[in-house]
């Protein structure tokens, strides 16, 4: 292997993250296979850096001789010892789990470039010896166009089913371990059943909302973009907490304190081949509508590769789950702790409705249905607040007024 190749994909609770060479050498020993659970501070591989510059350092240290003139009936020198640590691989959960923001997954940085035909030698790269991070390929995807927002669709692509490969009938039972991320979502879920939530719902006319996101989007693809249906009950979500800031929220473990968040960080529920992922996107109250757009088409990029960081994983105030893009009027969506509500949205569907002037007219509506902990919200406060949300959505012109 060659310094920076790609060694192993590691998965932990929060994050998958593909980890690399440190040096020159040659693979000795594998610990693991794939699939296989490897614990904190177990090695990975064995790696004989054949001489290079980690094996002097070693030797500086106090190097025992060539292991093949170490007698096989003696254990290891301590220094020996040391030196098989030292070009060995361990997991260490906190890299794992950071990694994504110090950037060092070279496979993401392949997947992201092969996906948009990007060739990595027209990128400049900012890491050690001009290496392409994957910040390099996100500011260069920028520089030629803004990536398509793609957490929403229009209600005609949700008409089709959804696409799944057939897989052949099971001959016996099939026992699958829980682990990753489904392990994640399990013990989340769990902590959310526990809470005293209750439920709300109400039905939204859209039918403004679809003319003018046809309207803005006929003008962004000019210029080569796009907008989905999402960034508007993003940011109307946020202009809402404006008033009713209890809502963006987060409660201790012992229910003793409620924190009001200053900043709106709302989580996004995504569907990936890998589970359910819930990434937020951060300050949303300081950005326009067109910059929540954007955001939202890099955040959902990152889930889909594998790439989000812990940083896009936590610290959520409050969720929007779109399950409308796949089926179904209602849902039930369960609160993410610490946060204190959920709203979850139903598919786009044109139904005849009466108008102010009692004529019958063609409306497109979406039901939204919400969760929130009801030991710190009551009932009133999330109807005023879903009323205010409400008229933002119905009144989306708005949302192009402030920022």
């Amino acid at each position: 292997v060659k310094q920076f190749d790609d060694i192993c994909l590691v998965e932990s609770d929060k994050a998958a993250v593909n980890i690399t060479s440190r040096f020159d050498g040659v693979v000795t020993k594998i610990y693991h296979q794939e699939g296989d659970l490897a614990l904190v501070g177990q090695p990975l591989v064995d790696i004989d850096s054949e001489g290079q510059e980690e094996a002097s350092d070693v030797g500086e240290r106090g190097t025992a001789a060539h292991p093949t003139a170490i007698p096989e009936a003696k254990p290891p020198t301590p220094a020996a010892e040391e030196q098989r640590k030292d070009n060995s691989w361990s997991l260490d959960l906190e890299s794992i789990d950071s990694a994504a923001s110090k950037a060092l997954a070279t496979p993401a940085v392949r997947r992201i470039a092969k996906e948009y035909k990007i060739p990595l030698s027209d990128v400049r790269g900012s890491g050690k010896s001009g290496r392409v991070m994957k910040e390099d390929v996100i500011k260069y995807l920028d520089s030629k166009t803004s990536r398509e927002s793609v957490s929403s669709s229009d209600a005609k692509q949700v008409d089709k089913p959804s696409s799944r490969e057939p897989l052949q009938r099971l001959e016996c039972d099939k026992t699958v371990s829980i682990t990753g991320i489904k392990k994640v979502m399990a013990r989340t879920m769990t902590e959310s059943n526990a809470i005293p939530s209750f439920g709300y719902s109400d039905e939204l006319d859209v039918t403004k909302l679809v003319a003018l996101r046809k309207e803005i989007r006929s003008q962004l693809q000019a210029g080569g973009n796009n907008i989905t249906y999402m960034p508007f009950f993003i940011k109307a979500l946020s202009n809402a907490l404006v008033s009713y800031p209890e809502l963006n929220s987060h409660v201790d473990s012992k229910c003793e304190n409620m924190i009001i968040k200053a900043e709106h960080n709302i989580g996004l529920a995504v569907d990936t081949p890998n589970g359910l992922l819930v990434p937020n996107m951060k300050n949303v109250e300081r950005m326009s509508l067109l910059e929540v757009s954007v955001e939202l088409g890099k955040l959902v990029e990152k889930a889909k590769t594998r790439t989000l960081s812990i940083q896009d994983l936590t610290g959520g105030t409050i969720t929007i789950s779109n399950i409308g893009i796949i089926g179904g009027t209602y849902v039930r969506p369960l609160i993410n702790p610490p946060e204190v509500a959920i709203v979850g949205l139903g598919r786009f569907r044109k139904r005849p409705v009466f108008d102010a002037n009692d004529q019958i007219v063609a409306a497109t509506t979406c039901n939204a249905s919400w969760s929130a902990d009801h030991r710190v919200i009551d009932g009133a406060t999330l109807a005023r607040f879903s009323e205010l949300w409400k008229h933002f959505i119905e009144n989306p012109l708005q949302l192009l007024l402030v920022k």
